[in-house]
């Protein structure tokens, strides 16, 4: 006897099969670099081990540095609070990698408590004065959803990528579309959600 479901079965799976690769390789909105980054950089955070930048959250720090050494950049603020049981933040791992470098300290802030892009953001703009427009430094996966997360926050704001590594971890670029998807489908609220349930952490962590 022949089943009549399975040739709607078989249709539907191979549907989400043919939605499921054009996700996949669907790519991420890029983001163009300004001309001039505005005069106060946001370094969103990434992972730190043991007191030193992860490789990802170097690359962020490097790219913010150039910027400075560019000329026109007056301050960094370095994002990101501390995993349960860890003695670094990031914003403070990030702050002090700076200072080595050659930042002064009065050109250098650390926001200590934040685990999600959003909270990055919202804590970044409660040490500066109403208004400030920001230049966003994070990677090349992550800016488009960053900066629709700060538009979404009434903030002032254009993004600065830094490279990503020349084989970027799939997971992660997989993770940011979804993010995204999540951000346009659900607002910043939901996205916040997911982000905090550890669905969708604020960087690479290689």
């Amino acid at each position: 006897m022949q089943v009549r479901g399975r040739p709607v079965l078989l249709f539907s799976a191979l549907a989400v099969a043919a939605l499921g690769t054009g996700f996949l390789v669907w790519p991420l909105p890029k983001v163009t670099p300004p001309t001039l980054p505005y005069s106060t950089v946001v370094v969103l955070g990434a992972a730190q081990y043991a007191g030193r930048p992860s490789p990802a959250f170097q690359r962020r720090l490097d790219h913010a540095l150039a910027l400075y050494r560019a000329g026109g950049v007056q301050t960094i603020v370095v994002t990101g609070g501390r995993q349960p049981g860890d003695p670094y933040s990031e914003g403070e791992v990030g702050r002090d990698y700076l200072a080595r470098q050659g930042i002064p300290a009065r050109a250098l802030l650390a926001e200590t408590r934040s685990r999600t892009t959003i909270e990055n953001l919202r804590g970044a703009r409660s040490f500066l004065p109403p208004g400030t427009p920001l230049t966003l430094v994070t990677d090349e996966a992550h800016a488009p959803r960053a900066l629709a997360l700060a538009k979404a926050l009434d903030l002032t704001a254009n993004a600065s990528p830094s490279p990503l590594r020349r084989q970027p971890d799939w997971k992660y670029l997989l993770r940011e579309k979804l993010a995204l998807v999540a951000y346009r489908l659900l607002g910043v609220q939901g996205s916040a959600h997911k982000e905090r349930a550890g669905e969708t952490p604020p960087g690479p962590q290689l």
